[in-house]
């Protein structure tokens, strides 16, 4: 056995044995906003992230197809709008570096931060949503939380293999100031609420 194995066997034999319960921790929901959606709009924004407002009447999903309708390569892991990469059928991750626009729906939104979060349900290959060069998220505004106390205590973070945070683009700054998007992953973040199938969306 070595010392470093010693010294943790030491610990654990000589810790205190006592039993106390985790502290209740509030969930900070007490002002809630009047609108969630409204909300996660504004924090979206402040990030550098794109919130596309859908058409009042005719297709939801036109914003989407306009910003897709030149790109070469769009992956899309979403049933509502079709890419020309299948992400089925791809082996490696370094097989999606070409693409332009990756299309994924959110497990659900942050209202607080304007934060999405995407699992690896969501995005079926986790490179996705780094290796593309702009990503668009579709988001069903019934499944914004509050706030991250609220967000934290889904069932995503117990159930997958993977789920991260994602609020607005890919950014760093140097010591000047100098704010450079798409620096280490996606250009743009642009996210459209539209419910899913089946759900009804709120405003």
């Amino acid at each position: 056995m070595s010392a470093r194995d010693d010294i943790l066997v030491s610990i654990r034999e000589n810790r205190p044995q006592v039993t106390r319960p985790l502290p209740d921790v509030p969930l900070f929901d007490a002002r809630q906003p009047a609108s969630l959606l409204s909300a996660f709009k504004e924090n979206l924004e402040r990030m550098g992230g794109l919130f596309l407002d859908p058409p009042t009447t005719g297709d939801v999903l036109a914003p989407v197809r306009e910003k897709i309708r030149d790109a070469k390569v769009v992956c899309s892991t979403v049933p509502e709008i079709a890419g020309n990469r299948d992400i089925s059928g791809v082996s490696e991750p370094q097989d999606l570096a070409d693409v332009d626009f990756a299309i994924v729906r959110a497990s659900f939104g942050v209202a607080e931060t304007g934060s999405v979060l995407l699992s690896d349900a969501d995005l079926r290959i986790n490179a996705v949503a780094y290796l593309a060069q702009h990503l668009i998220v579709l988001l069903d505004p019934t499944d914004i939380v509050v706030n991250l106390h609220h967000a934290y205590r889904r069932p995503e973070f117990r159930n997958g293999h993977y789920a991260a945070f994602h609020t607005g683009p890919s950014a760093t700054a140097d010591i000047e100031g100098v704010l450079i998007h798409g620096a280490q992953g996606v250009r743009s973040l642009s996210v459209l609420p539209v419910a899913r199938a089946g759900s009804e969306s709120i405003h």
